[in-house]
């Protein structure tokens, strides 16, 4: 026999033990919550909650029992709102604690961590009295375990005990049965091995409810947990004004584990902020040696055609006979077609459909504090893990016919819409809308939630006889502005841009179109002036078009930008055109006036000095020259004395240019100063 089925016949020796009261039994005392309080209202939210509220009668002092799963006990021991209404008290609430199950198991004197195997379990035992059932019952205290090698060279476990007639060796393979002749010792086990079977069921948990008083009287329960999000769906029949029939359908689902028998029933619209936390787990804080920390950061935290050509509308013509065929032969068949075609233009139309019939809104609406609710009339029962459809809305609304063009959705045609206003007097939240339109399905479209009076735009099918042509362009750069400061000059520049929409429509009814066109925050719009309508990322113009005809939009957006240089590195050339710019004051252009005129005469003196430079350098060139020559002569020759005579003259007039020169500079020195104190001192626009 093998080791892991000694440990089978254990633990199920320990599962049958007396004393281990399953999850969800009732106390001594207790009676049933769900019989005592039954389900009376239901409120789900759009956050991902449901309020539950439970109604009922105690008498005297009264605990009751309620079952919930392990997952939801958080938002439980987060929202439980109790209430005694005729004079009683909440005593409190009892649960069974979640302590980590290793935890726990680690405290018992028999150690269950880890799935130890029979011989890890009986090593704990060490010096305690047991009762070995084998080949013979040996009775004795525990001295060890230990494994030996066996002569086929496995290695097999044996139990060493203390027996009465000495040290006795049992082989772990041949027990049938062990026995804890201490009694405490063999209710930890049994404890232990109850707290295991409690954690493999940690599905529900128990909570018990007390309560204080004399007599009957009413009490209350009430509490948030986790549920599905209810969820909208519209259906819009399309009228010929601007007159339409919506209707609207909750989608709610019970993934309780308990049937809702005549709930009142609530839909909240509002979106309360909600969040999980565990409550149920108790939290053990490390605690440093040296370094005692309190405690730990918590945080909750949507092309080809010529648009210029003239609209051609399509007649139906009769098919000529074929050249093989006699014309009487032809005139039959056709005449058939012909008479099958006049039958079905002749046809009624479909019939308009009357979403009105049969069923009608079963909600009564209005507001919920910060929020907007739907209340049913009727109490509902919805089985466990059952959804259903309610009808909660049911009445006329306004909309009116457009169309709705967006480049990046579709670049050649726009999209049938709806302006839709909400003039039910309700809060209608986000969901899908299936439209019908001469009693046939017109297409779907999406809202978000819309309020009362609110208006939006909703888009449903492809407006294939209307077809617009978008065409950009960007213009040259605009001079609009030049002020002088501080020695800075600052140019004020424009930037255009432009797109045209060039839109037609072929069909025998005009359209009302919207146009819309991305809005930049860095660009303002100049044409048209004020768009119909401007939203967080786009305008939205009206075009009007009439039936076959066409129209075009211009929109044009600037911006405007400025660049700073310093006045003294601003070229000539950039001076004088500013100076011809009529955008440019009379002032600025004095101002740069005498600053190209200073810098001229600036420029005029270094030119000089340069020059002079240049020629003094010359000289000290040719004077060169002169001396490595005289080097080779002698000093009686007539050429020696020539080249003493030119070095003469030579040195004059390089004392010449060496004054000059020092003249020169100054004088630049000075104009450079006068340019820089004019420079500072200019102030215009």
């Amino acid at each position: 026999m093998k080791t892991s089925i000694a440990l089978i016949l254990l633990l199920a020796l320990a599962g049958a033990a007396a004393g281990v009261q399953p999850v969800g039994a009732q106390t001594a005392g207790s009676q049933s919550g769900e019989a005592a309080l039954p389900l009376s209202r239901v409120v789900l939210f759009s956050s991902g909650v449901g309020y539950f509220q439970r109604e009922g009668q105690v008498e005297g002092n009264a605990s009751l029992e309620l079952s919930f799963r392990t997952a939801e006990i958080n938002d439980l021991l987060k929202s439980l709102v109790l209430r005694d209404l005729d004079g009683g008290q909440v005593t409190g609430v009892n649960y069974a604690s979640r302590d980590p199950v290793a935890r726990t198991l680690r405290s018992f004197a028999i150690d269950l961590t880890g799935n130890p195997g029979l011989a890890g379990v009986l090593a704990q035992a060490r010096g305690e009295m047991l009762e070995v059932i084998a080949s013979e019952t040996v009775r004795g205290t525990l001295l060890g375990v230990e494994s030996r090698p066996t002569a086929e060279g496995r290695e097999e476990t044996w139990l060493n005990l203390v027996a009465e007639r000495g040290l006795r060796s049992v082989a772990l393979s041949q027990v049938r049965e062990v026995r804890f002749l201490n009694q405490e010792l063999d209710r930890e086990l049994r404890a232990a091995l109850g707290l295991l079977a409690q954690s493999h069921s940690q599905d529900r948990k128990r909570v018990v409810l007390g309560f204080t008083g004399k007599g009957k009287r009413r009490v209350q329960v009430g509490y948030l947990l986790e549920t599905p999000v209810w969820k909208t769906s519209y259906r819009l029949v399309l009228g010929s004004e601007a007159a339409h029939y919506l209707q609207g359908w909750a989608i709610v689902e019970n993934t309780t584990d308990q049937d809702w028998r005549g709930v009142k029933l609530a839909l909240v619209s509002g979106r309360p902020v909600s969040f999980a936390m565990d409550l149920y787990q108790p939290l053990y804080l490390t605690r440093p040696v040296v370094v005692p920390e309190l405690y730990a950061g918590l945080r909750p935290q949507l092309y080809d055609e010529d648009l210029a050509a003239p609209v051609v509308r399509e007649k139906r013509q009769a098919v000529p006979a074929s050249p093989s065929r006699s014309a009487a032969g032809a005139a039959a068949p056709m005449a058939k077609a012909e008479a099958a075609y006049e039958e079905l233009e002749a046809a009624p139309a479909a019939e308009p459909m009357d979403l009105r019939q049969g069923v009608s809104a079963a909600a009564r609406a209005g507001e919920a504090g910060s929020f907007f609710q739907y209340a049913l009339s009727f109490p509902v029962s919805l089985t466990r893990q059952e959804s259903a459809m309610l009808p909660i809305v049911g009445q006329d609304i306004e909309g009116r016919r457009v169309s709705i063009y967006n480049e990046r959705t579709q670049a050649k045609h726009p999209m049938h819409g709806l302006k839709l206003k909400n003039t039910t007097g309700l809060t209608l939240m986000g969901g899908p809308i299936t439209l019908f339109e001469a009693g046939s399905y017109a297409g779907d479209a999406q809202i978000d939630s819309l309020p009362a009076g609110a208006e939006r735009l909703l888009s449903f099918a492809l407006d294939l006889e209307t077809e617009i042509a978008p065409a950009a362009r960007a213009l040259a750069d605009r001079l609009v502005a030049v002020r002088i400061a501080r020695g800075a000059l600052t140019s004020t520049v424009t930037y255009r841009r432009e797109k045209t929409y060039t839109a037609k429509v072929r069909g025998a009814r005009g359209r009302e179109l919207l146009i819309e066109h991305p809005a930049s925050p860095d660009w303002t719009l100049v044409e048209p002036k004020e768009p119909q309508e401007r939203t967080r990322e786009l305008y939205r113009f009206l075009v009007r078009l009439p039936a076959g005809g066409s129209q075009e939009l211009q929109v044009a957006e600037e911006r405007q930008t400025e660049q700073t240089v310093a006045v003294t590195n601003v070229s000539d050339e950039l001076i004088a055109v500013y100076l011809k710019n009529p955008v440019v004051s009379q002032k600025v252009k004095e101002a740069l006036s005498g600053v190209a005129r200073r810098k001229t005469e600036l420029a005029d003196s270094l030119r000089q000095r340069q020059e002079q430079e240049r020629k003094a350098q010359s000289i000290r060139t040719e004077q060169s020259r002169i001396r490595q020559n005289m080097d080779s002569l002698s000093r009686d020759s007539a050429l020696y004395k020539r080249y003493v005579s030119q070095l003469d003259a030579q040195e004059t007039e390089l004392a010449g240019f060496l004054t000059e020169i020092d003249r020169l500079a100054k004088k630049e020195m000075d104009q450079r100063k006068a340019l820089d104190d004019y420079i500072l001192t200019i102030d215009v626009k």
